[in-house]
């Protein structure tokens, strides 16, 4: 089904959804698919672990991300000594009133960008759990809600593990998708030489032409439409038939829990949305099933010392899963 198909306001926000990734790539270049694994994340309402060498435009795309959106958007470099309140925010004494008042942490944003998230312990990695999950900070016993929308953005190094604190199984699970950020090719890189040499400035992005393709009430609107995405109780049955085979693979020591699976539903419909389609098939299933799995299935030790891969398994799970007709 084509947009011409379509009610004119669904593909007047598909229009704004795209127009956003061509934004971001006037700061962004050779990496269409992480913008838009991005752009997903924020339709389905879930969060992103980007996952990159240092260098390869992890915080500009964020930013530019934000950028085209018109969201607020902030920026915490986790270390080992972050604190808990440094995150989520703390109650700070008031010497004019004598009384304490609470201070907002840069959680409170539409987009926040948690730069090397495995840098800082366990317990500041909690400190998200709340905000991720109700879209809300509770302290002294009072909750205070997240803008909207809220999504998180958190970057590591696969490379360097020094220092590194391995994320917690239910941190892992809050984040929608896991997004591989890989060099770019030849021509792309040749192409960001060009712009810098051209006088691109990636602190300056009005500069850059990049500008505001979708405001947050289109995106709201945005969001409604991809949740609507119709699905046949047979695409249901096979995303489940995939979760079973994870758990029963031989390489596989933790399999994916049914929050994977309605993770996999959500990441399918915003994709099945953004390509004009009024329900989603299993070729788009299959599509994200990766970036959605990858970061929520533990290998069996012997697996990984053979040099088995999560992504290998997961295509494995694709290739021996009946696909319904």
């Amino acid at each position: 089904m084509t947009d011409i198909d379509m009610p004119a306001d669904d593909a007047v926000l598909r229009d704004a959804m795209n127009r956003v990734r061509s934004e971001v790539g006037k700061a962004v270049v050779g990496q269409d698919g992480t913008v838009t694994g991005l752009l997903i994340g924020l339709l389905a309402g879930g969060h992103v672990l980007l996952e990159g060498v240092p260098g390869v435009a992890k915080t500009l795309l964020v930013r530019a991300f934000a950028t085209t959106l018109g969201l607020d958007t902030k920026r915490i470099q986790f270390t080992p000594d972050l604190m808990p309140g440094d995150v989520s925010g703390s109650l700070v004494y008031d010497a004019k009133t004598g009384e304490f008042e609470f201070r907002e942490g840069p959680v409170f944003t539409s987009i926040l960008l948690a730069d090397e998230i495995n840098r800082t312990p366990p317990k500041t990695q909690s400190a998200l759990l709340e905000a991720m999950e109700e879209r809300q900070v509770s302290t002294d016993g009072v909750t205070r809600p997240l803008p909207f929308p809220f999504l998180v953005a958190a970057t590591q190094n696969p490379v360097e593990h020094e220092g590194t604190y391995t994320l917690p199984e239910a941190q892992l699970d809050r984040f929608l998708l896991k997004l591989i950020v890989d060099l770019p090719a030849r021509d792309a890189e040749l192409e960001v030489l060009r712009r810098h040499a051209g006088g691109f400035d990636p602190r300056d992005l009005a500069a850059a032409g990049v500008r505001r393709a979708a405001t947050a009430d289109e995106l709201r609107a945005a969001q409604r439409a991809a949740a609507s995405v119709a699905v046949s109780d047979a695409v249901l049955g096979y995303v489940v038939d995939l979760a079973r085979a994870t758990r029963e693979s031989p390489s596989v020591q933790l399999g994916v829990s049914p929050r994977a699976s309605t993770a996999l539903l959500a990441s399918a419909k915003a994709w099945a949305w953004l390509g004009g389609y009024p329900a989603i098939t299993p070729d788009h299933v299959q599509t994200m099933l990766v970036p959605t799995w990858r970061h929520r299935i533990r290998l069996r030790p012997e697996a990984e010392l053979e040099g088995v891969s999560v992504d290998a398994v997961l295509g494995s799970v694709v290739q021996q899963t009946r696909v319904p007709i």
